[in-house]
C-alpha cells in the first residue's frame, strides 16, 4: 500500500495513542520511525513499529513514562527513561545539549532504563542537521557472542557517527557490532531464506546459514575479534556508564512484561571551534571521495530517500498497515 508520509505519521500517532500511550510518547517514537521508514530504512520503520505497540500494550514500554533528566556537570546531561521509549528523553534535551555542545564545546547524554531506540542513526542525525559532529552507541538484550564464546553476551550493539557538510546531507554513519542486524536475521526466518555465512552460529556454538537455529544460537561480530571487542566497548558506553543493564540481564524486547531497561550514549561536539571551515572541508572531502574515488558516502542514499518519500509517499506491505490500523481503531474508538 502506499502512503503519504503525512497519512503514515497519522495512522502511527493514533496506532500508539491506541496501544496506551501518551500524546508527547505517540509523537515522539512517531517522528523516529517515519524518518526511518523515509529513509529506505524499513527493517526499523513501519514493520518495527509493530514491536513497540505490542511492547507498549504490554507493559514493556510504559507509553505514559516521564523521563527524569538531570544535569551532574554542566556539560553532561543524565536521563531515566523509567521503562518508557528511548526517544522521549532525548527530545526533551536535544536542544540544551547542542547549546552546551556550542558553549563548552563538547556535550553528553546519556541513558538508562528505556526500550531499544531503533535506528540509532536518527540521534546522531539530528544533531549533525544542527551543525554538530556526533556520536552515538546503545545496547539491549544479548544476542550477540563475545570474543571467544558461543553464547550470546552483548546485544548487536550499534553505532553512529555523523558530521555536518555544507549546502548537502551529513554523512550519517550507523552500523551494529554484530554482521548484520538482528532484525534482519529475524526477516529472513519469517520469510523461509537462507542467512549468509558467518552471520549466526546455532545452539551448539556451530555455524549456520538457518536463521530459525540464529536465533536460538548467537549472532557473530564483524571481523571476528575486533568487531567483538567494539561490542563490548559500545556496553560500556551505553550501559556501564548510565547505570542501564548489561545486555546479560536486560529482558527480551519482544516478550514479557519487562523493559530491557537499556542505555544509550550520545556525544555532541562543536567542530566550529576547532575549525571554522569544517563543514565546507567536510563537503570539498566527501565530493572527492564519491566522485574521484567511487567511495560510497553513508547518509546520501538515506538523505535521497527521504526527498523521494517526502513527494511519492512509501510502500508498506498492506498486512503492516493493517496491524497498525488495528491499534490505531481503538484510539478512534
Amino acid at each position: 500500500m502506499q502512503l503519504t508520509l503525512d497519512q503514515a505519521r497519522g495512522l502511527c500517532r493514533m496506532a500508539a495513542l491506541g496501544a496506551g500511550a501518551n500524546e508527547e510518547a505517540a509523537q515522539s517514537l512517531t517522528a523516529s520511525i517515519i524518518a526511518a521508514e523515509a529513509e529506505g530504512l524499513t527493517a526499523v520503520g513501519l514493520a518495527h513499529f509493530i514491536d513497540y505497540l505490542e511492547a507498549i500494550e504490554a507493559g514493556r514500554i510504559d507509553g505514559n513514562a516521564d523521563p527524569v533528566v538531570t544535569r551532574p556537570a554542566l556539560a553532561v546531561y543524565l536521563s531515566d527513561a523509567r521503562g518508557g521509549l528511548a526517544h522521549t528523553g532525548f527530545d526533551r534535551t536535544i536542544d540544551d545539549l547542542a547549546k552546551a555542545a556550542r558553549l563548552f564545546g563538547v556535550a553528553i547524554f546519556s541513558q538508562k532504563n528505556a526500550y531499544t531506540c531503533g535506528a540509532l542513526g536518527y540521534f546522531t542525525g539530528r544533531l549533525a542537521a544542527q551543525g554538530l559532529v556526533s556520536f552515538a552507541a546503545t545496547n539491549g538484550p544479548a544476542v550477540l557472542a563475545g570474543s571467544g564464546s558461543i553464547k550470546p553476551v552483548y546485544c548487536t550493539n550499534p553505532m553512529s557517527f555523523a558530521a555536518p557538510a555544507a549546502n548537502g546531507p551529513p554523512l550519517v554513519i550507523d552500523q551494529s557490532s554484530s554482521a548484520t542486524a538482528f532484525v534482519n536475521i529475524r526477516k529472513a526466518a519469517e520469510d523461509g531464506k537462507r542467512i549468509p555465512e558467518g552471520w549466526a552460529l546455532d545452539a551448539s556454538g556451530n555455524p549456520t546459514t538457518d536463521p530459525a537455529a540464529a536465533m536460538k544460537g548467537a549472532m557473530l561480530a564483524f571481523g571476528g575479534q575486533r568487531g567483538a571487542n567494539i561490542a563490548l566497548m559500545v556496553e560500556v558506553l551505553a550501559a556501564g556508564m548510565s547505570g542501564a543493564n548489561w545486555s546479560l540481564d536486560a529482558p527480551w524486547f519482544s516478550g514479557g512484561p519487562d523493559s530491557p531497561g537499556t542505555g544509550l550514549f550520545v556525544l555532541a561536539v562543536e567542530p566550529k571551534l576547532l575549525d571554522p571551515d569544517f563543514e565546507q572541508r567536510m563537503r570539498d572531502q566527501l565530493d572527492r571521495l564519491r566522485r574521484r574515488y567511487g567511495v560510497h558516502i553513508p547518509g546520501r542514499a538515506r538523505a535521497e530517500a527521504a526527498e523521494k518519500a517526502t513527494a511519492r509517499g512509501v510502500d508498506v506491505p498492506k498486512a503492516v498497515v493493517q496491524r497498525i490500523s488495528e491499534f490505531a481503531e481503538r484510539y478512534s474508538a
